[in-house]
């Protein structure tokens, strides 16, 4: 009884082994290593030598000043070239079809930029960088906001979050990178057993393989669908349980003390879709589709292209709850240039990085405080003038995800 005790033992000692050694060979298992979208940025990466305390005295004092009066007159600016683009265009019913088909381009490319001018301003209210004065910036930011159907309060709320925790992997709010756990497996390319085993697994290797008519599909979908997407469920955020959405009081991106502004938020939208249908019925739903659903599309487009590229570099890093702070987050995210756009943006492209750091601070003041931080910040200062088409297609391309493991990360591809 003895002995087949021993011997039982023994068996169950070795079927032990046997899968303890299976389980190591299988941790042993090669990891093939990502590419890096930038190799130079993430193997080049330190923490930054200054506090944002000294960045801010590299300022001249009066960039942080705002005025009132003078942020009304961009309003005024604004909604008078919106106001004058949609009276010529009332004219562009007189001209031959030809005409037409190049005039209402022009009309919707234009129009949709000016009201990226209008969503600025407003979005200049909820960081209250436009007056000195609560009452005003809230009034203001919610009359332009729901003209362009942003809820207000909603996005302030969210939009904050982003700010506090900008490049945090688990705290930032948009554009939050994927793990290279969660990668769609219909996006890593197929590596076999035998070509694992002949890699040089000292060196990084490409592990996505996508057509570039899949990235442009990607691009699209994006910029047409991405705004409401994002509004209404949260789409390209932080995962949470059942439906998250702007639209709901109840959603986990919200404080309880939040809810009201909410609701508020998804009145006046409410409200201005309404007073859309009914300039439908008077002037017909071509009409309002013409003049101003197509603009908004537009408005968006723009929109998720120029927050897109603020955040989505090979440049830019990412970084776990233990590495991150503050200052880190605000200078992760890239400057770039619209060219004449850059004007009727209020150069919200040309100067996110100051804007990251010192959010209070109005758009007019924002050139000349890039100035000044481009020269104290020196390698910590990120530009890009990759031209913006080529851009979306790179950042989309190679932009793929991020390790699931380590404290600064980069993106790989």
């Amino acid at each position: 009884m003895a002995a087949a005790s021993v011997t039982t033992t023994a068996k169950l000692a070795k079927t032990a082994a046997a899968k303890k050694t299976a389980a190591s060979k299988a941790d042993s298992k090669p990891v093939v290593l990502g590419k890096h979208a930038s190799k130079e940025a993430a193997t080049t990466w330190t923490p930054p030598p200054f506090t944002l305390k000294d960045v801010r005295d590299a300022i001249p004092a009066h960039c942080f000043k705002r005025d009132t009066l003078r942020s009304f007159g961009y309003v005024f600016h604004d909604l008078a070239l919106a106001a004058g683009l949609a009276y010529a265009a009332s004219y562009i019913q007189y001209l031959s079809i030809w005409q037409q088909a190049i005039a209402w381009p022009t009309y919707w490319f234009a129009q949709g930029n000016i009201g990226v001018g209008i969503w600025i301003l407003a979005h200049e209210c909820g960081h209250q960088a436009f007056s000195p004065s609560s009452f005003i910036n809230n009034t203001v930011g919610y009359i332009l906001h729901t003209i362009v159907l942003v809820p207000y309060y909603s996005w302030k709320y969210s939009h904050s979050k982003h700010h506090k925790a900008t490049g945090h992997m688990t705290k930032d709010q948009p554009f939050v990178p994927v793990l290279r756990s969660n990668v769609k497996p219909h996006v890593l390319k197929k590596y076999t057993e035998e070509e694992i085993a002949q890699l040089d697994h000292s060196l990084e290797h490409e592990l996505t393989e996508i057509a570039p008519i899949a990235i442009l599909y990607e691009n699209f979908m994006m910029l047409l669908f991405g705004w409401p997407w994002y509004l209404l469920v949260n789409a390209w955020s932080q995962k949470h349980p059942g439906w998250v959405s702007h639209f709901k009081p109840s959603s986990p991106i919200f404080d309880a003390r939040q809810y009201w502004g909410v609701v508020a938020s998804n009145v006046g939208i409410l409200g201005f879709i309404g007073f859309l249908f009914y300039l439908g019925q008077v002037f017909g739903s071509l009409t309002v589709i013409s003049y101003y659903v197509i603009p908004y599309l537009m408005v968006n487009a723009w929109l998720v292209t120029i927050t897109f590229l603020q955040h989505t570099s090979p440049k830019c890093p990412h970084y776990s709850d233990e590495e991150w702070d503050f200052l880190r987050g605000a200078l992760s995210t890239v400057d770039r240039d619209f060219g004449i756009l850059n004007h009727f943006h209020h150069h919200i492209s040309d100067t996110h990085v100051v804007h990251h750091l010192f959010s209070t601070m109005p758009h007019y003041h924002a050139q000349e405080a890039t100035e000044a931080v481009k020269k104290f910040l020196g390698k910590y200062y990120l530009y890009d003038d990759t031209p913006i088409w080529r851009a979306l297609y790179e950042s989309q391309r190679y932009c793929r995800f991020v390790e699931h493991t380590g404290n600064v990360l980069f993106y790989k591809y």
